[in-house]
Formats: C-alpha cells, sequence, structure tokens
C-alpha cells in the first residue's frame, strides 16, 4: 500500500515497469521508482501479448530524462486518460491498442503491456512514428537546401548527412519534398527529381543515397540555395503533384553573414507563404543572429545541432511549429485520419491507426494569451487480419478477393501485402499496380476521385500469382470500388466469372443458395474424415480455415484434422460458434467426393492409365488424394484457394499440365518418381447458372507417358513426302533417345513437361531455355511465347559486402593506449566527439557504413530490395507452325503445335549440327532491381490521387510568433 498522503498528491506516479535483464543475468530496474508499480499480466491472444486491463502504462525515450519536471507532469496529468481508456473497452470489448502520444516523447498506452524493444537497442520514439506524424500536422512541401561548401567538412559534414537523413523521416506519403546541396551554386541533390516528388519509402531511399555521397567543395552563397527552393516551390507552370498545403523551406548550414534579404524581397514577402527553418550545424564560432534573422522574418524557426545527440529532438521540433495552425483551426482539425499500414511496436502484427490531435487550449497566465501547441495524438490501433475476417474471403471464389486503396494508392487490404522485413520506423507501403501485374485498367481503378460512390469495371487482363510467381493467365475480372464511410479508404472488390466470358455475367452465388435448402448432412459424411478411413476412402486435406471460434489452427494439416473433429464431437454444424456456411459446404463437399471415390476411383486401375495419383480439391475446403500413399508425396497448399492448380484450372479451359517445380536441383529419374500435376475445373449449371466448385486431376508417372510419346508425335499429314520444310509436313518419329530428332512438351510458361531424350527427364519441370536455349530462342522470336516483367517490391537479398579495409568508423579519431592510461584524456573534448561517433554509429546509417543498422532492422543482417521476374505465356494459338531456324553456319526444321484443349505445346525439332546460334539467352530467374541507379519518373506520381486531408497552413489563421 502506498502512503495516503502520497495517493492524494497531485504529482503522485504510477508507472507500470518491466524488468529488463543485465548483461550478468540479473534484473534491472530502469525507473528505480519506490511508487512504479508492478503488474500482474496474463496472456491475451487478441493482442498477442500478456496484459493488464486494469491499467495503462508509460513508455519514456531512452534520450529523455525521465526525471525532469516537464515529463513528470506529463505523466502526471495522461493518467486521467487511464479511466477514458477502460471506459472505451467496455464499450466496445474489439478494440486494441489505445493509446496517446505526447509531443515530448512520453507515451502512454492501454492496456498495459511490459515495454519490450523492437530491436536490440531501444530507439523507440512515439514522435517518429507513422501515425503519430500524420496526425501531428498538415501535408506539406519541403524543399531540404545543405550547404555543402568548403567549411563543411570533417565531423560537421557527417552531422549534416545525418541531420538531413533524419529529417527525411519526419516526412510521410502525404508530403513532397526535394533535396539540393549549394555552394556557389544550387543544384538537385537527385538529377532525375526535377521537381518536387512524394515522400515515400522508395523516394527517401534515393535521396539518402545521394546525400551519402555529398561532397563539400567551394564557398557559401545562400543566395543561390533560396533561389532553388523558391523556384521549386512557387512554380505555378508545373503540372508535378504536390501537397499545396504547407510550404517550408529547410537550410542546413555550419554558419555565414549573407542574410539573402533581396531573395525574401522577390519570393515570399509580404504574403510570407513559405516558412523557412534554419539548422545551424556543427561546433564554430560563426555568429547565427544571421540565421535566426532569417527564420524569424519568414515565419520559421532557428535550430543548433552542435552535437550528434541533438539531431533526432532538433530535427522534428518544427512539427510544433506547423501544428498551431491547427490548434486554432479548431474543429476543422478534429478530425480522424487513418495511417498507412505499418508494424505494431508491440507485437500486434500489421496495423492501421486512427489518430486525432490533442490540442493544448489553456491560458498562458504570464502573457494572458492562449496557448497554440499541440499536446499529442491519440490513436486507436486495428490489426489488418482482423479487418480481413471481416470481408467475404470465401464467397469470391479462389480467384476472387477484397482489398483497400487509400488517397495515395497503396493497399490495405491485399492478397500480395505479404511484407517479408519490417523497419518499425516507416510504415509498409505497396502501391495497387506494384502489386499486380500493371494495366490501364487497373489504373482507373486506382485513380478514380474516392468521392464517387461506386463504380464497376469488366475488364480482361494478365494476372499472376503471387505464391506461384512462375506463370500468368489472362482472366476476365469484375472491379467493383466504393468509399469505405469515415475514413479516406477505397474499398475494393475482385471477383471472378465462369467461362471467362467477355459479357458480364451474374456473380458467383453461395452454393447453398443453389442446393435444395432441405439437403441433409449426414453422418456418413462426417465419418469419411477421419483417418481410419484414410487406406479405403483415400487421404483428405481439409483447408486450415476458421470453422468455429474454438477450432486451434496448426501449421501441421493432420493435426488440425484431429483438432477439427475433436470440436466436432462437442458441437453441431448449426452451433453459433460456427460459421455455419463454411461448415456445411465442408462436410457436404466430403461426402460428395467420397461418393466420386466409390463410384469411380476405387474401379479403376491407375497403374494401367499410368496415373500415381487421382485427386480433388472443392471450394468448401475438401482435398482428397487417393491412394492413401500417393499423399506422403503430396506437397500442394491444403487450401485450395492459394494452391495454384486450384486457382489456374478455374482462369483456364481445358486441362492444365505442371511439372515439379525445380530450378537448378536435377531430378533422379532411378530413385525419384516423377510425377507431373494435370487439372481441369468441374463445371455445374444449376438453375440457369454456371458455378466451378470443385478442381479434379491426376498425377502422371512421368516415364510411363514417355512411352506414349510417339503416338503424341504422329503426324498424319503428308505421310509419303520425303522432303520437309517451313510450309510442308512430314512424318516424325519420336522415339526414345532418337539420334536425329528431340521432342518435347512444354507448358504455357516454357517449363518442360516431358522429353523423348532420357538425358533431359532429370530437367522436367526446368525453364526450356536451360535445356535448349536455341530452341525456346526460336519459339519465343516466332511469337508462340511473349513474357512480362513484374517486380517485386517486398522481397529480401542478402546484404552488400563491406569494406574490409579496417573496423574504425570512417573519419574517427583513434584513440591510443596511451590515451586510454591517460587521465587527461578522458575530460577531454575528443573524449566526447568520439563517444558522439558511436553513438551515431548506432542509430544512423551513413555514419559508419550504408547497410540498414541492425538497431532499426532486423536480427538478421537481410536487407530489403527490389526483385523483378519475368513471365512466358502463349500468344501464338495457330494449330501447327513450321520454321527454320538458321545459325549461319547451319539450319534445322522446327515444327511447333498447340495440343488443343491443354495448356501444352509440342514441339519436335532436328539436332542442332553445329556448335549453335549467337542469341540473347532468355531467363526467367528472378534478379534484383536496383531501381535508384535508374534515372525515371516514378509512376506513382503520375498517378497520385491527391491527398483528402484538411490543409491547415499559416496562411488561413495568424498567430504570434515566439523564437
Amino acid at each position: 500500500m502506498l502512503d495516503e498522503n502520497i495517493m492524494q498528491s497531485p504529482l503522485t506516479i504510477l508507472i507500470v515497469y518491466s524488468p529488463q535483464c543485465t548483461e550478468d543475468g540479473e534484473e534491472e530496474n530502469l525507473l528505480e521508482n519506490p511508487f512504479s508499480l508492478e503488474l500482474e499480466f496474463v496472456d491475451d491472444p487478441n493482442f498477442k501479448n500478456k496484459v493488464n486491463y486494469s491499467s495503462s502504462a508509460v513508455q519514456i525515450p531512452t534520450d529523455i530524462y525521465k526525471g525532469s519536471p516537464t515529463i513528470l507532469n506529463e505523466l502526471n496529468w495522461t493518467q486521467s486518460l487511464e479511466r477514458l481508456f477502460i471506459d472505451n473497452r467496455r464499450e466496445d470489448s474489439s478494440l486494441r491498442w489505445q493509446v496517446f502520444g505526447s509531443a515530448t516523447g512520453v507515451t502512454r498506452y492501454y492496456p498495459a503491456t511490459p515495454w519490450k524493444a523492437p530491436n536490440k537497442i531501444d530507439l523507440y520514439d512515439v514522435r517518429r512514428r507513422p501515425w503519430y506524424i500524420q496526425g501531428a500536422s498538415s501535408p506539406k512541401d519541403m524543399v531540404i537546401i545543405v550547404d555543402v561548401s568548403g567549411s563543411v567538412s570533417g565531423l560537421t559534414l557527417k552531422l549534416m548527412k545525418a541531420s538531413v537523413m533524419e529529417m527525411l523521416e519526419t516526412l510521410t506519403d502525404d508530403d513532397y519534398v526535394n533535396v539540393a546541396s549549394f555552394s556557389e551554386k544550387a543544384e538537385a541533390l537527385v538529377p532525375c527529381f526535377k521537381n518536387l516528388v512524394q515522400a515515400n519509402i522508395r523516394n527517401k531511399k534515393i535521396f539518402k543515397e545521394a546525400v551519402f555521397h555529398m561532397q563539400a567543395k567551394g564557398t557559401t552563397d545562400y543566395k543561390s540555395g533560396f533561389t532553388f527552393a523558391f523556384e521549386q516551390l512557387l512554380n505555378v507552370s508545373t503540372t508535378a503533384p504536390r501537397a499545396f498545403c504547407n510550404k517550408m523551406i529547410m537550410m542546413f548550414t555550419d554558419g555565414g553573414e549573407d542574410r539573402a534579404q533581396d531573395i525574401f524581397e522577390k519570393y515570399n514577402w509580404p504574403n510570407k507563404t513559405v516558412r523557412v527553418f534554419t539548422f545551424s550545424v556543427g561546433q564554430h564560432n560563426y555568429d547565427v543572429t544571421p540565421l535566426q534573422w532569417i527564420a524569424c522574418a519568414n515565419k520559421g524557426y532557428y535550430f543548433e545541432i552542435p552535437s550528434i545527440g541533438a539531431i533526432r529532438i532538433n530535427t522534428q521540433e518544427y512539427l510544433d511549429v506547423l501544428g498551431r495552425p491547427m490548434v486554432l483551426a479548431g474543429t476543422r482539425a478534429k478530425q480522424v485520419q487513418w495511417t498507412n499500414v505499418y508494424q505494431d511496436a508491440l507485437g500486434l502484427g500489421l496495423v492501421i491507426t486512427g489518430t486525432m490531435p490533442v490540442f493544448n487550449l489553456t491560458a498562458d497566465v504570464s502573457s494572458s494569451q492562449v496557448n497554440q501547441l499541440i499536446l499529442g495524438v491519440m490513436g486507436v490501433d486495428i490489426a489488418i487480419n482482423e479487418i480481413k475476417r471481416k470481408t467475404p474471403t470465401y464467397r469470391l471464389g479462389a480467384n476472387g478477393y477484397t482489398y483497400a486503396i487509400d488517397p495515395n494508392g497503396y493497399v490495405l487490404l491485399h492478397p500480395n501485402l505479404q511484407p517479408k522485413i519490417f523497419n518499425f520506423r516507416k510504415p509498409v507501403t505497396l502501391d495497387f499496380l506494384d502489386a499486380e501485374l500493371e494495366d490501364s485498367n487497373k489504373e482507373e481503378v486506382r485513380t478514380t476521385p474516392r468521392l464517387i460512390q461506386t463504380h464497376m469495371l469488366l475488364f480482361s487482363f494478365y494476372s499472376n500469382l503471387s505464391s506461384f510467381p512462375r506463370y500468368i493467365d489472362e482472366a476476365w475480372r469484375t472491379y467493383t470500388w466504393t468509399p469505405v464511410n469515415g475514413t479516406n479508404y477505397r474499398s475494393v472488390n475482385s471477383c471472378c466469372y465462369p467461362d471467362n466470358a467477355p459479357l458480364p455475367s451474374p456473380p458467383l452465388p453461395d452454393r447453398p443458395q443453389l442446393l435444395p435448402a432441405n439437403l441433409p448432412l449426414s453422418v456418413a459424411d462426417f465419418e469419411s474424415l477421419l483417418p481410419n478411413s484414410f487406406e479405403s476412402e483415400g487421404h483428405v486435406f481439409i483447408a486450415p480455415r476458421e470453422y468455429c471460434n474454438e477450432l486451434e489452427l496448426a501449421s501441421n494439416n493432420t493435426e488440425f484434422l484431429f483438432n477439427f473433429i475433436a470440436l466436432m464431437e462437442k458441437v453441431t454444424p448449426d452451433s453459433k460458434q460456427c460459421d455455419n456456411l463454411l461448415l456445411h459446404n465442408l462436410i457436404l463437399d466430403t461426402g460428395i467426393i467420397g461418393q466420386l471415390v466409390d463410384k469411380v476411383w476405387k474401379n479403376k486401375d491407375l497403374n494401367t492409365y499410368g496415373f500415381l495419383a487421382v485427386f480433388a480439391a472443392t471450394d468448401g475446403g475438401i482435398t482428397r488424394v487417393f491412394p492413401n500413399k500417393a499423399a506422403e508425396s503430396w506437397e500442394e497448399d491444403p487450401e485450395p484457394f492459394n494452391a495454384s492448380y486450384y486457382r489456374r484450372s478455374l482462369d483456364n479451359k481445358g486441362y492444365i499440365f505442371r511439372a515439379p517445380y525445380r530450378t537448378d536441383d536435377l531430378l533422379n529419374p532411378e530413385n525419384d518418381t516423377i510425377g507431373v500435376l494435370v487439372s481441369t475445373a468441374v463445371e455445374i449449371s444449376v438453375g440457369g447458372k454456371t458455378i466451378k466448385p470443385a478442381v479434379v486431376g491426376v498425377k502422371l508417372d512421368l516415364e510411363a507417358w514417355t512411352d506414349k510419346f510417339k503416338i503424341l508425335a504422329s503426324n498424319h499429314t503428308d505421310r509419303q513426302g520425303s522432303n520437309c520444310g517451313p510450309h510442308s509436313a512430314c512424318e516424325m518419329d519420336c522415339e526414345a533417345n532418337s539420334e536425329d530428332l528431340l521432342c518435347y512438351l512444354l507448358d504455357d510458361g516454357g517449363f518442360l513437361i516431358m522429353s523423348n531424350q532420357k538425358e533431359d527427364w532429370n530437367k522436367v519441370g526446368m525453364f526450356f531455355s536451360e535445356v535448349e536455349p536455341y530452341l525456346m530462342y526460336a519459339l519465343y522470336n516466332s511469337s508462340f511465347y511473349n513474357r512480362k516483367q513484374s517486380y517485386d517490391y517486398q522481397s529480401v537479398c542478402e546484404p552488400i559486402p563491406t569494406s574490409s579495409h579496417g573496423a574504425a568508423p570512417r573519419g574517427a579519431f583513434v584513440p591510443t593506449i596511451a590515451d586510454f592510461l591517460n587521465m587527461a584524456w578522458w575530460t577531454s573534448a575528443a573524449t566526447w566527439s568520439l563517444f558522439q561517433q558511436v553513438i551515431a554509429g548506432m542509430a544512423y546509417q551513413s555514419w559508419f557504413i550504408t547497410d540498414e543498422v541492425l538497431a532499426e532492422g532486423m536480427d538478421s543482417r537481410e536487407r530489403g530490395c527490389v526483385m523483378i521476374q519475368t513471365q512466358y505465356y502463349f500468344t501464338n494459338l495457330n494449330s501447327t507452325f513450321n520454321m527454320l531456324q538458321d545459325c549461319g553456319n547451319c539450319s534445322r526444321l522446327i515444327h511447333a503445335k498447340k495440343i488443343n484443349n491443354t495448356n501444352l505445346l509440342f514441339v519436335v525439332a532436328e539436332k542442332m549440327p553445329c556448335n549453335g546460334c549467337e542469341i540473347d539467352k532468355l531467363s526467367q530467374e528472378e534478379e534484383e532491381c536496383i531501381l535508384w541507379l535508374v534515372c525515371f519518373i516514378p509512376r506513382t506520381l503520375q498517378l497520385l490521387l491527391l491527398p483528402t486531408l484538411n490543409c491547415l497552413s499559416f496562411s488561413f489563421v495568424l498567430y504570434r510568433f515566439i523564437l
């Protein structure tokens, strides 16, 4: 119990803390407050964490003194938020983290949970979180000008680079920016960026790379830098998009005497529509009065950055200045803003946050003036996974999906939004046109104004599957999108149509609506799921869906099946805790597939047909493989909606062949049984409507089917002809290991399915260019295949090797043994300078190396990158085509034929009589794309949607400025 007098004191602070371990393994109380309260925590799966619902908790950045009067006062008055948080949860139990981020850096969050640093070094500061930045200011147009004259060198230059990089991190996707360096003249740091560009992650990375390579030379001329900046901001003739709100110039310099007054008179006075913020960087003896005057005369602010420790604080203080118009705007600024997707620091996963600024409207007793400061930002998190649960995932079909787009074109929900590396300081941004293969119709979906209530578009386009990127398919989709009330998002449904019909068809209805209402679910249907029936009925895989609230998901499908059976013994399919539609379809499909086993599969000798297995998968979530032993080598996804064979069969007519997925690893036909998957969709017409509720198929024994290759190769035209040419046909005999002819079956992606050459059997599944590069080039050159390139902006790459020329920081002073033994050295300025550089090395990537520092990334040294993938597809659908491949010293005949009702191409060619042709070998392998080495105008700028946020800048209000 705490003393009652202390409890009644207005300065009493109850802080929830989490003990941390020192290197010696001992627990360390970081706060060491005798009045701190240690709570008991319980596991809560909704938060993926241990929580306490009776209290809130506080986090304070490591570089802020926890005992300062400002922080103590902040802790005291924010304590009253705890009751509000608790009441909110009582009203809505689905609420997740409720957070208040203070302008001083204090974070109060509810429910309480032990704070865990996202990385080894805790650099968390709420003021640098994406949700806080977006909620604390209106959109910005910013030009950063950097003094790179000869006086800026050594430690000052490094401080300046780190400061500019930190300034870029205060910008969001709603902002626009350009960076220029100046000495005698000014020039854009990135030559590609002629105008302001969106401050997205990709562009900021390009800027940082350029900032890192800045070099100091020449003399200082402020006028050149300011002229460049004003012309960028006030250029009304440009059509380049921008925020059209707060305009500002950030100048970083080591000092100077020039005030550039004539430039301000020309561009900014008397209206002063552009704020100017000045930053004096480094330790020097220059007079800072001109820099202070420049800032005050242009409604800006002056800051000093003498050391590395001042960077984080002073590069974000300008946000307080921009917050003052929001305070005076009152209710106009009191609007909920929704953020980009980002990674929750407390372990909730991907989230979005609804934010609202909190203002200080109290009167200043000393001056009788009303305060004009933002106290902080309130936020409520919503987990992306919870939004997904509310979407009609299984009612749109395997190739249908729901997603949402924000005003900048970034997706909130999308099947291809699968980030592999998280940076806790940056949002997770994926443009809609980067998430899918780009198409002019999709540009309309992306750029249609949010205010349009409902829009629908039906079109044909090429689709690729992120889970199986080797193929692309031409498919018909209907996109329906509408605004989400109360947010700046747009919700979009993408749904497929049966038969790939170019004319609109009715959307796929729920299957129970098409079936008799009184169709019973028999006990036998349920019993066929039991493992004791697998030996006679075939192995069953059940899709890992949330059929019931109490059903435990498991990564192992057998374990999940046992969990499902155990739950079904306790509840009925009509239980309120279960999704009746999912459960009904699952058990119904089990019975239907069971009849297929009894009436068809059991009556066939699979060996006679050269089948290793037969299978069926349904949209209800059942996959049955017969016989049971074939399940041992079954590698397909138990969720049909995620299986490539299932989704491709729905989008394509006929039989879809697919070889084992392989790259460079060769199969061993003597020890491995090579199986080729063949699948097709089942079409059923009910009540005049066509649905595709299932996919059936077989797994071919490659060796057995190669013996049938001669039948496939029979050419019944011109059997008596003795001359073969490009315009005539002749008998082609594809005997195994023929010395004259090469015979191949290729699929629509250009991958080898079958060959008459035994030496190629271990290459089945490889891209054909790796098997016969000259022949694949001839097919591509003859337009049998075309290709598209897609980009994966969420890839993971190996770290870039760093220099091994020594472990010391670049340009840092390295003390000798004598220095360490010298007591005076420890009190010298050089000591503190070195310590600052060491600290900087933990916080800023540019101080030591260009790689992402571990403190801001993952424990591994992997890095995010962009990968480019090339996919091939059929374009020439002529039934037969003959060609002559001329290689200069020799030539050969090639015969190619598309096999009807399949995705196969049959190719016969004479063996090359010479060494080969000079060609560019085609490749399908992924390779890294270094975007910032290419000068281009980003597509996302050309198609940008203007933000729907309120613009609250100084031009709308007047207030007193204090320096």
